[in-house]
């Protein structure tokens, strides 16, 4: 780089602050980065990276708290809707306060105040039904007719539905039709689908990506990107070894809040109504929340006594099957996004596949 030019550079942030108010250009900087990060969830809901997902909501919400603004909250609130849609399907992770409310209950509860946010009418109400529908459907999946019972009950009371929709719910549940063509036509990947539809239409009205535009412009530009590859490379694997530490396998990660007006409460975010909440980056069951919300626990001793996970049963088999023809052989991530499989992998659920098909117990 030219020495001159290069000496420009080091001169002007003193210029900077010296004309304008430092804080006013900390704030512009930071609705920059939430944009991109809110651009960047938006792009991992829509690739299905689950992990991805978590991470970048984690910086997420470390840099809400200084940002206001009605377009921003409008962001944080869609983030909070996406979170919950994201974990969906898992049923033992909790959003509020009232265990019974799952994190598609919780969902529904940000979308009547999405509304606003719609163009397409239809749209709103096609999403709206399908987060009803699949909060019962993935409660008969899962074996748990009460607590799809209880959903019904709860939507009924909350929100307004067609009463003939709600009658056909109801009957499905009564007899326990856990794979009725209507359950099916309103899946869990549909209700994605749908979501991401949205996302398209709300990203080409509210454009955020300003600095993902000029990064990618100094990345194309850059006469260096062999050292950009290197200190990217370099910060992997510093995020790997992070990623092994005891210390990160037991990160508490607060949960983004349900109502629009408790977001912003003495000019920070208040992310969740529960005393100690948790989102772990994997599946948790209701026993090892309680452990990690438990005051005075050596979390070193719990994954010491820890016990291996449980051997396959005919239920974990079934929701594999069920899994196969719903969404391919190979799709082992979707699988796991639709069933419950005690912690199980991808990797798991390959294998087991592989020992169903030399058992002859699928075909």
């Amino acid at each position: 780089m030219d020495p001159e030019i290069e000496n420009k550079n080091a001169t002007a942030p003193s210029q900077i602050d010296g004309s304008v108010n430092f804080a006013q250009v900390t704030a512009v900087a930071n609705r920059w980065m939430l944009d991109f990060l809110f651009v960047s969830l938006c792009r991992r809901f829509k690739e299905d990276k689950f992990d991805e997902f978590n991470e970048t909501l984690s910086i997420f919400q470390a840099l809400c708290p200084s940002l206001k603004g009605n377009v921003h909250h409008e962001k944080t609130i869609i983030c909070a809707f996406l979170a919950r849609v994201m974990h969906g399907n898992k049923l033992d992770v909790l959003f509020e306060e009232e265990v019974h409310v799952m994190p598609l209950m919780s969902a529904a509860k940000i979308w009547s105040d999405l509304e606003h946010t719609v163009e397409d009418g239809s749209l709103f109400k096609n999403i709206s039904h399908l987060l009803l529908v699949q909060s019962v459907a993935l409660c008969l999946e899962k074996g748990k007719r009460s607590s799809a019972s209880s959903a019904l009950e709860w939507f009924e009371n909350n929100h307004e539905f067609p009463q003939n929709m709600m009658v056909k719910l109801s009957t499905i549940v009564t007899q326990k039709e856990t794979y009725h063509p209507f359950l099916m036509s309103f899946s869990f990947s549909r209700l994605l689908e749908t979501i991401k539809s949205y996302l398209d239409a709300y990203l080409e009205k509210n454009p955020s990506d300003y600095l993902l535009k000029k990064a990618t412009k100094m990345v194309q530009s850059s006469q260096n990107i062999e050292g950009l590859e290197d200190v990217t490379t370099q910060e992997s694997s510093l995020s790997e070894e992070a990623n092994k530490s005891p210390e990160n396998r037991k990160t508490k990660r607060k949960l983004l809040s349900t109502k629009i007006s408790d977001v912003w409460q003495n000019d920070s975010v208040d992310w969740i109504h529960c005393k100690k909440p948790f989102v772990s980056l994997r599946r948790i069951s209701r026993s090892e929340l309680s452990e990690m919300t438990s005051p005075k626990k050596d979390t070193a001793k719990i994954q010491k006594t820890r016990k291996r996970p449980r051997k396959w049963t005919l239920q974990l088999d079934r929701y594999l099957v069920s899994g196969v023809k719903r969404h391919g052989q190979g799709n082992w991530s979707r699988i796991l996004m639709d069933f419950d499989f005690d912690g199980r992998t991808g990797t798991m659920l390959k294998d087991r596949w592989r020992v169903l098909i030399k058992a002859n117990k699928v075909e």
